[in-house]
């Protein structure tokens, strides 16, 4: 096969680690691989918590990393750029001879909510949403001031803090870094000033030492020392060049760059991320912005995130308690129903509470079901819909914040891989959905071509980015599709 060598990403989610190799002449991928083969194991020593030792990350980086290279027999000599996409939010603690002082509190961990609260209100919630654009919230300062309030003799053995992709990079270099939006995405930013916020780092009484130094997102930001290279079988100095939360970097993969253009997933949880040159925020922070990957201090590019915890796990929770049968079966019977189900309507939000209805934990329902009328294929085209009704209210805010979506991107995965539900999806919210053939860890090796020079531009970089197919609003079913949304959402305003 031609080719002029090799980028690797690796994207290092709380399920498992991925890496990809893309190769620079074609910019599509050749290989892959993920480790463990079973998901890894999130620690939860209390109700609420959920902790992960940021060295199994490693190992698991290591195993993938080989198995990559090796499945595709390329040399050491052939991968010449290192990009890292992380689990957002996640808090890691290394001493001064960088070992870890503690597991890694992880994203989904919810014990500082109170202290992000309490954050909100002593700071004043206006200068919050105008400075950080959000509140602290449950992220990554107040969960440090956690472990400084219960755990003394720990915070005191703290030499600096970071995120899963600051670790990975670290053990990968022996550097200790950070990125602006890796800041950001831990509500330490000051997008006023365009500088770590030392009022957030004042009324946590953390010293500015605590937080690594920044580097550019695309850029050399560190390079492969020995003993790492030795662990996964490269060559010393090849740059790490690339570093992004999984979000920011989803939407990257998609190439979604500009004001206007917004990203989705649709797995466990949904997600829609879109791109602004403001800095908006939601008033009620029921959404969250985050510098995106391209922000530069001349040319403000945000990343608004909102996110639907109940969303795929409900299609999941069906197929389990359904008589177990493959997600495509489930689509065909979902097929059978009309639009609207025939009056059935399912509120989806049975995954813990929902930063979109200002952290309610509301609990799925079921509503308007006729033991003589409704089948499998009813309950199956219900949860669909109110998966897509459930994104659709989430648009509304962003509606409300000036937003404007022209085109939503999304991977060729989950629930998009269902007809009815891209038909329902389009229609509801009324813009073309386009499906690409990529990942996160594709996307994280681009990333590091683009910031180690090896591509020259965002359109080089994504030369390789297939369309798949995508489809457009259909004026008769829109109609009907918003008649069935203005009946969720009424159910919803009669539970809220």
């Amino acid at each position: 096969m031609a080719h002029h060598g090799y980028l690797l990403g690796i994207d290092i989610g709380s399920s498992s680690i991925k890496a990809s190799l893309v190769s620079v002449d074609s910019g599509q991928q050749v290989s892959s691989a993920q480790a463990p083969n079973e998901e890894m194991p999130i620690m939860a020593l209390q109700p609420g918590w959920a902790e992960q030792d940021p060295e199994m990350w490693w190992k698991y980086t290591i195993e993938s990393v080989k198995e990559c290279v090796k499945k595709i027999g390329a040399n050491s000599e052939e991968v010449l750029a290192i990009g890292i996409a992380y689990q957002m939010h996640s808090l890691v603690c290394i001493d001064k001879n960088q070992n870890v002082v503690r597991p890694s509190i992880i994203w989904c961990d919810s014990r500082a909510a109170e202290i992000g609260k309490r954050a909100f209100h002593d700071l004043g919630e206006k200068y919050c949403l105008q400075r950080l654009l959000n509140s602290p919230g449950n992220f990554t300062g107040s969960k440090l001031k956690w472990v400084k309030e219960n755990e003394p003799a720990l915070f005191d053995k703290i030499h600096m803090i970071m995120l899963p992709g600051d670790f990975i990079a670290m053990r990968l270099s022996g550097e200790i870094s950070t990125t602006a939006s890796g800041l950001s995405e831990g509500i330490f930013w000051d997008y006023k000033e365009g500088s770590v916020s030392k009022d957030v780092l004042s009324f946590f009484e953390f010293t500015e030492s605590i937080l690594p130094e920044v580097v550019s997102t695309f850029a050399i930001q560190c390079t492969l020392q020995k003993s790492a290279a030795e662990a996964v079988g490269l060559k010393v100095g090849i740059p790490i060049s690339y570093r992004s939360g999984d979000q920011p970097n989803n939407a990257f993969s998609l190439n979604v760059l500009n004001p206007g253009e917004t990203a989705a997933t649709a797995g466990t949880s949904g997600v829609i991320y879109t791109v602004t040159d403001k800095n908006a925020f939601d008033t009620k922070s029921r959404v969250n912005t985050f510098m995106h990957v391209n922000s530069k201090s001349n040319e403000i590019r945000n990343g608004v995130l909102l996110c639907v915890n109940g969303s795929g796990i409900l299609n999941s929770w069906l197929r389990k308690n359904g008589g177990v049968m493959e997600y495509e079966e489930m689509n065909r019977i979902a097929a059978r129903a009309p639009i609207g189900s025939d009056g059935v309507t399912i509120l989806p939000f049975g995954n813990g509470a929902e930063r979109i209805l200002e952290n309610l934990d509301h609990s799925a329902s079921f509503h308007g079901l006729s033991f003589t009328r409704h089948g499998q294929a009813h309950l199956y085209r219900a949860a669909q819909e109110g998966i897509v009704f459930a994104l659709k209210y989430g648009f509304t805010i962003l509606d409300n914040m000036d937003l404007k979506t022209q085109v939503i991107r999304a991977g060729n995965a989950n629930m998009f891989l269902s007809p009815v539900f891209r038909e329902a999806f389009v229609n509801t919210i009324g813009v073309r959905l386009e499906l690409y053939d990529t990942d996160g860890a594709s996307g994280a090796a681009i990333g590091a071509g683009i910031g180690a020079g090896i591509f020259s531009s965002f359109n080089e970089g994504f030369k390789g980015l297939k369309l798949i197919s995508f489809e457009e609003p259909q004026s008769d079913k829109i109609e009907q599709y918003q008649a069935s949304y203005t009946h969720w959402e009424s159910l919803l305003k009669s539970k809220t």
